[in-house]
């Protein structure tokens, strides 16, 4: 017997893979990575410090939470 399918589509994640975003660290996670928050979906950036206002690349999205890393500036 087949059931049908009642799950809801999930939403459109406010970010992806491969993108860069400007982010400001709010908060610290249990494993020391800084926290930053776009449209309610959490970004764990590892190495960053609460208050930094810093770009990151975006490496993986899930369903509630995605995971960065820091863009380090050119140098000149």
């Amino acid at each position: 017997m087949k059931f049908k399918d009642t799950r809801e589509p999930m939403g459109k994640s406010p970010v992806a893979e491969g993108q860069v975003l400007k982010v400001k660290i709010v908060d610290v996670g249990k494993q020391g990575d800084g926290i930053a928050r776009i449209e309610g979906l959490i970004i764990f950036v590892k190495g960053a410090k609460v208050g930094e206002e810093i770009d990151v690349r975006v490496s993986k999205v899930g369903r509630s939470s995605a995971f960065a890393d820091k863009v380090e500036a050119p140098t000149e």
